[in-house]
């Protein structure tokens, strides 16, 4: 909608999911003086949560979408190489296609320059976002702000990157590069056939998700909000106003719901009206435990050839990426999993080869991902009582402070603080 909604206070606003994107809802929500009630089904910070096992990236630098022109030529592969980096399994694809044509109709460099344009004004200043409300949540610790790196064999496998790159300089965003002597100083337990880095001082990452994540809840609680385990089913709506949120054991009134579902929104999407177009985009880690003498990441790291990111958390070493597109409730794939391990043995040759089945644990998560790789976000159709927030796909941690001061922007009736246009829930 072009127009600001009718509001009046007090305001009782209904936050449908209580990830990253919910709690930093709930918690700006508060700030504006709303009254607050937190919906899920899910512990905060459960495994069963996107947040959970993610890379822990606060990266203002992540603005690039992950297509690339010419991806289309790579489906047949997709579909033949089970543990490749992005799969499709077989008995998806016939639901998946709407999605897949539309993700690849973007994959033009104008377009992703424009995502990429977009995506900045979210993302920007992601650390600095984060480390306040850390701070007000009593958790400062958990955020580190010294930045992250993309590795590389050599400069000419980071020129390969090149696109990609020239985008991010066009958006006014720096880095340095660190030579094979550099980065060995950098990252000593890494592998030296990675010969080159490129550092993004602007970048920061959170230590352990699911201990932030926690700690934002327990703030948002003892701040006044209040927790209702059930699951969202849908939306009371009368003459265009919000009555209440549906839920399996009854209704909750309220006058106003954010949908932050992570990939379980497009139902409740359309109970609101909105026909989005999002995929449960599933990606794994491996979390090394017990080895921090002989391999840990000093720096967070990209390792482009893989497609994965290590992470040093407070947990352990953390390897997590790739993609595979599969129904929401199809069983894991562990071998990508063991991917992930296999990944780290090849950057840390200090592990050991044999490394103990007790001492390595596997996750799934489930991305909540967009064709086009943007979040939608903004009024509902049915009524601008509700608010659309998800679709994050692999930056849900680091745009979500930004997205949360905007939801409650939103719920107050009050003008966003960057065009909402892009992230529109109608553009499909």
């Amino acid at each position: 909608m072009s127009t600001l909604p009718d509001i009046s206070f007090p305001r009782h606003a209904v936050v449908i999911g209580a990830g990253a994107v919910g709690l930093m809802s709930a918690i700006h929500a508060l700030d504006q003086g709303l009254e607050v009630s937190l919906l899920d089904f899910n512990p905060v910070g459960s495994e069963e949560a996107a947040s959970y096992g993610n890379a822990g990236w606060l990266s203002s630098h992540s603005v690039i979408p992950p297509v690339e022109p010419g991806m289309w030529k790579k489906v047949p592969g997709y579909l033949m190489d089970p543990i490749g980096p992005l799969s499709i399994r077989w008995r998806y694809l016939p639901r998946l296609t709407p999605w897949l044509l539309r993700n690849l109709a973007s994959a033009r460099r104008e377009r992703i320059r424009a995502t990429a344009r977009a995506l900045r004004t979210l993302v920007v200043d992601a650390r600095t976002l984060h480390l306040d409300i850390a701070r007000r949540a009593g958790v400062a610790h958990l955020i580190d702000t010294s930045g992250v790196l993309h590795v590389y064999r050599s400069r000419q496998q980071f020129e390969g990157d090149a696109f990609g790159w020239s985008v991010r300089r066009e958006l006014g965003i720096q880095w340095s590069e660190l030579e094979a002597e550099a980065l060995r100083r950098r990252e000593p337990d890494l592998d030296p056939a990675f010969g080159f880095a490129v550092q993004v001082d602007e970048a920061g990452h959170c230590k352990n998700p699911a201990a932030y994540l926690q700690a934002l809840q327990a703030y948002a609680l003892a701040r006044g909000a209040h927790r209702i385990d059930a699951r969202a089913t849908g939306f009371r709506i009368e003459e265009g106003r919000l009555k209440a949120v549906l839920t399996e054991t009854g209704e909750v009134a309220c006058d106003a719901a954010v949908i932050c579902a992570g990939a379980r929104s497009k139902a409740l999407a359309a109970q609101a009206g909105d026909r989005v177009q999002l995929e449960s985009e599933r990606g794994y880690h491996a979390l090394i435990r017990g080895h921090e003498q002989a391999a840990r990441a000093r720096t967070p790291m990209m390792l482009s050839e893989f497609k994965v990111i290590a992470t040093q958390m407070e947990t352990g070493l953390r390897i997590a990426g790739q993609v595979e597109f599969a129904s929401f409730e199809a069983a894991p794939d562990w071998r990508r999993g063991e991917i992930m391990r296999d990944i780290a043995l090849k950057l840390f040759p200090g592990l050991p080869r044999d490394l103990p089945a007790a001492d390595v644990r596997y996750w799934l998560g489930r991305r909540p991902s967009t064709p086009d790789g943007m979040p939608c976000i903004g009024y509902a159709r049915a009524s601008s009582d509700i608010v659309h927030a998800y679709g994050h796909g692999h930056i849900g941690l680091g745009c979500s402070a930004r997205t949360g001061r905007i939801v409650a922007q939103l719920l107050a009736g009050q003008t966003p603080e960057i065009d909402l246009a892009p992230f529109s829930p109608q553009r499909f």
